[in-house]
C-alpha cells in the first residue's frame, strides 16, 4: 500500500498488467521487455537483460562472472534456487600461490586473480532449459547488436572509467577495450566491443556447453590467462555445472522472505529481520535516529556470525538452522543497547566453529535484476564479476573479462574461507523474494557488497512497516554499516538526505557516522517488482544507477 506521507523524490513506480522487467541499465530492461513481448518467459527476459548488462555494464557484469537465481513457478509453488558460482580451479591451492610469491593474500587483479570458473553462462543454460520459451539464439540478439554497433556509455560506466583509468592502463588488454586510443569515454559516447560480439555469436550458435564450457571459448579463455599465472584450465570449465539448491527463509510481520543460502550471505538478511521483528519499528519512525541506530547494531552482530561461518557449505558444516532461528535472534537482541553503539570490531559471533575466524570484509560490484511474466513466473537474479572490471584479465581475443571472485579466498589454512581446489568462495550476492502466505508478492535485489543485506532490510521495513510503494522504498535515504568500495573503514555511512539532527544523535550514541552525497553509488542499485493487491505488477528501479523498470 502506498503511504500518502511517504517520500516521493523521483519517478513513480511502473505499473503493468502482464509483465515487468527491472534492471540497473535501461537498455537491459528494454531487451528483457522485448523478450516478454515476443512470448518469452521471465527467465528468457532475464537472460536477454543480463546479456545486455554484459555489454552496457561491463564494469559490473560479464560472461566471465558468476550468477545466482531465485525462481518462482506458480505451477510448482515455492521457490527454486540455482547456484551458478564456480569453484576454484583444480590447480588452485595455497601452495600454488606460495610458489608464485603470494603467501599472505591472493592478488586482486591480473591473471592470478582469475582462479574460479565463471558460472553465469551455465546458469543461463540451466534455467532456460527448465523455464525458457524462446529459442536460445534469440536471447542474445540485442547484446550482439550493441557490442558490435556500439553501446552508449552510461553514467555509471563513465564514472568507473575515470576512477579505474590507471588500472585500465596498467592492464593493457582491458585498456584496449575500455580506453580505446587511451581516451576515457564520456557519458553518451560509443563503446564498441567487437571481440565480445563474436563471443556472443559463438555462444548463441553453439550453446553454453558447446561454446563456453566444452568448446572454443573455454580453450581461448584459459590460453589467454595461463601465461600470466592463472590456474584455470579447460578441464575446469568442462567439469563445472551450476547446482540447484534450496533457499533459506524466515518470516517478518507475517510475510515470508526467501534468501540465497551459503556460499552467499543471504542468512545475514534473515538474521537482521529476525532481530528487528522484536522491536516496534513503526514507532521509531522511518529515518529516525532510533531506526538507523538499531539496524546498525543488528548489522554488527549479524556480520560477526557471517565472517565466522560463511564459505562453501560442502567444506564446512554451517549451523544455518540455528543462525536463522527466532530463538537465536531473541538471544542476540539482548546484546543491543538502544543508546550506546558497540565498536564493530568488538562484535563476536554467537555460535563458534572449530576454526579461527579472521575478519575480512568483501567488496565488489554487481548487477541485480528481476522479471515477472504474465503467467506469474518470477525471477530475481544477481550477476557479478566481483571488483569493478573483475580481474582486469581478458581471456585472449574473446573480449571477456574474467572475474576475480577467487581473490577473496584466504591463504590462511585456519580460516573458514581458506582456498581449496573445487571450493566456492564466500559470496555477497543475494537475490531475494517475498511471499504473502503461499502467494508470490515481490522479487527484489541490489548490488553493493556489504550493503546488500542492509538494503534488503531497508526495502522491507519501508514497504511493510511504513507502507511505501516499491519506488519510494528504493529511493528513500539509505545507510551502509561497514566498508565501502575501495576503503577498509567501519563507518556508518549515511546519504546526505538524512538530516543533521539524526546524524548528530547517532554520533552522540557512539556511531561512527560519515556523511556522503545525497544519492550515493556506495548504497548500491536496487530493483524490485511487486504484485499489488489489485493484481498489477509494480516495478521500481534505483535512480542511483542507470536503470529502469519497463512493463506492458
Amino acid at each position: 500500500m502506498t503511504s500518502p506521507n511517504g517520500p516521493r523524490t523521483g519517478r513513480p513506480p511502473t505499473y503493468a498488467p502482464r509483465g515487468v522487467v527491472a534492471t540497473s541499465h535501461h537498455l537491459a530492461s528494454s531487451a528483457g521487455l522485448r523478450a516478454l513481448s515476443r512470448g518469452g518467459s521471465a527467465v528468457d527476459a532475464a537472460i536477454a537483460a543480463n546479456a545486455v548488462l554484459c555489454v552496457a555494464y561491463p564494469h559490473m557484469a560479464g560472461l566471465g562472472g558468476d550468477g545466482f537465481w531465485l525462481i518462482h513457478d506458480p505451477r510448482q509453488g515455492g521457490v527454486q534456487a540455482l547456484n551458478a558460482s564456480g569453484g576454484a580451479a583444480a590447480l588452485a591451492s595455497r601452495e600454488y600461490y606460495a610458489e608464485r610469491g603470494h603467501r599472505d593474500r591472493i592478488p586482486s587483479r591480473g591473471p592470478l586473480a582469475a582462479l574460479t570458473v565463471p558460472g553465469a553462462v551455465d546458469g543461463w543454460h540451466q534455467v532456460q532449459a527448465r523455464h525458457g520459451r524462446l529459442p536460445w539464439a534469440e536471447l542474445f540478439e540485442d547484446a550482439i547488436l550493441l557490442a558490435r554497433g556500439g553501446v552508449p556509455v552510461g553514467r555509471s560506466l563513465a564514472d568507473w572509467l575515470v576512477q579505474d583509468r590507471d588500472l585500465l592502463r596498467e592492464h593493457v588488454a582491458a585498456g584496449r577495450i575500455f580506453l580505446p586510443g587511451g581516451q576515457i569515454a564520456r557519458a553518451g559516447e560509443k563503446l564498441v566491443q567487437e571481440d565480445l560480439a563474436r563471443s556472443f555469436e559463438l555462444l548463441a550458435r553453439e550453446g553454453a556447453r558447446g561454446a563456453f564450457y566444452e568448446g572454443e571459448l573455454a580453450e581461448r579463455l584459459c590460453a589467454g590467462v595461463e601465461a600470466g599465472g592463472s590456474p584455470l584450465r579447460p578441464a575446469d570449465f568442462a567439469n563445472f555445472q551450476a547446482e540447484w539448491t534450496q533457499p533459506v527463509s524466515t518470516t517478518y510481520r507475517g510475510k515470508t522472505v526467501y534468501e540465497f543460502p551459503p556460499n552467499t550471505q543471504g542468512f545475514v538478511a534473515l538474521q537482521l529481520l529476525n532481530l528487528l521483528e522484536g522491536y516496534d519499528v513503526r514507532a521509531w519512525g522511518d529515518g529516525s535516529a532510533d531506526y538507523y541506530h538499531h539496524i546498525a547494531e543488528a548489522v554488527k552482530l549479524a556480520f560477526a556470525d557471517r565472517d565466522h561461518w560463511l564459505t562453501d557449505p560442502k567444506f564446512l558444516d554451517i549451523p544455518l538452522e540455528r543462525l536463522t532461528s527466532k530463538a537465536y535472534a531473541d538471544e542476540r537482541r539482548t546484546l543491543i543497547s538502544s543508546m550506546e553503539a558497540r565498536d564493530m570490531a568488538s562484535a563476536e559471533p554467537g555460535e563458534r566453529g572449530p576454526h579461527a575466524a579472521r575478519r575480512r570484509s568483501p567488496e565488489g560490484d554487481t548487477c541485480a535484476f528481476c522479471a515477472v511474466d504474465e503467467d506469474g513466473l518470477a525471477v530475481s537474479v544477481i550477476q557479478s564479476i566481483y571488483h569493478d572490471f573483475g580481474s582486469l584479465a581478458v581471456g585472449g581475443d574473446t573480449g571477456i573479462l574474467l572475474q576475480n571472485r577467487g581473490s577473496f579466498f584466504s591463504l590462511d589454512p585456519e580460516h573458514p574461507n581458506t582456498l581449496e581446489s573445487g571450493k566456492r568462495t564466500f559470496h555477497t550476492l543475494i537475490p531475494a523474494m517475498m511471499f504473502d502466505g503461499s502467494d508470490f508478492e515481490m522479487a527484489f535485489g541490489t548490488m553493493g557488497g556489504e550493503g546488500q543485506p542492509q538494503t534488503h532490510v531497508a526495502l522491507l521495513t519501508r514497504l511493510i512497516d511504513f507502507g511505501y510503494d516499491v519506488q519510494q522504498a528504493i529511493e528513500a535515504p539509505r545507510w551502509l554499516m561497514g566498508r565501502t568500495w575501495g576503503t577498509a573503514s567501519q563507518d556508518l555511512s549515511l546519504e546526505g538526505r538524512i538530516g543533521d539532527e539524526v546524524a548528530r544523535e547517532l554520533l552522540r550514541r557512539g556511531q561512527p557516522v560519515k556523511m556522503l552525497t545525497d544519492w550515493n553509488d556506495n548504497m548500491g542499485h536496487a530493483q524490485a517488482i511487486r504484485r499489488t493487491r489489485h493484481g498489477f505488477l509494480e516495478g521500481g528501479a534505483d535512480p542511483r544507477g542507470d536503470g529502469s523498470a519497463a512493463g506492458y
